[in-house]
């Protein structure tokens, strides 16, 4: 009899547990269960917005994505200040940055290329220069370096200077990433150039960075 009773004191005492724990909790329906990782998945997704092609929040250009030729953000003011930034602890480390190139216009990038495809001819060209509507000179997020001290600028000897080096190892933490680096050519189609740095915010870069992945292949669009 003493077991029957503590045995009933205690269903009672779950079944109290139970009925509070339900009037506690919300009713809520049609709500998707999210994965660890779709947040990843979802910063990958694709969009084409007036023309502009998007991952997430992330604008791609390259040699087959391409940019409306109206397209004209002007200078990124958020890149901009990162790139100050960039360039004066660069300055407190005895470096000397200097800004070689940033926002360019579709007709500025045609001009461009058509004066390098009259001197080099179209394969040499292609190699180391966008055809207009395909450089990320047009997105106002995308900076050309150099040094005021050397004679290396928009040269893959550049790599070899202070600036050069200490770029590849620090970009990344003021939101910049070597857009094509030394190795991936036959993925970006572009050579090696290690002044070309792109913004992309520092957590973005950071993860570019550690991957050792171009945005091509961090986006899956390697075929």
């Amino acid at each position: 009899m003493k077991k029957l009773l503590i045995a009933g004191l205690a269903a009672a005492v779950l079944t109290g547990c139970s009925n509070q724990t339900e009037q506690h909790l919300p009713v809520i329906d049609n709500i998707k269960q999210i994965h660890p990782l779709d947040k990843w998945l979802t910063s990958k997704e694709k969009s084409v917005v007036k023309g502009v092609t998007y991952y997430g929040d992330t604008i791609i250009v390259n040699k087959s994505i391409s940019l409306p030729a109206d397209y004209a953000p002007g200078e990124n003011d958020e890149a901009r200040a990162a790139l100050n930034k960039l360039m004066a602890a660069g300055a407190a480390e005895g470096l000397n940055f200097a800004v070689r190139s940033g926002f360019r216009s579709y007709d500025e990038q045609a001009a461009l290329y058509q004066d390098y495809v009259a001197r080099d001819g179209k394969a040499a060209a292609d190699t180391y220069s966008a055809e207009p509507g395909h450089s990320e000179h047009q997105t106002g997020l995308t900076f050309d370096l150099g040094s005021r001290e050397s004679v290396k600028d928009f040269t893959i000897s550049f790599g070899d200077t202070p600036e050069g080096k200490w770029l590849q190892t620090h970009a990344q933490d003021y939101g910049f990433i070597i857009r094509y680096p030394k190795g991936k050519e036959h993925i970006t189609g572009y050579q090696y150039e290690p002044w070309h740095i792109r913004y992309l915010g520092t957590d973005l870069a950071q993860e570019v960075y550690r991957s050792g992945l171009t945005l091509e292949e961090y986006y899956g669009l390697v075929r």
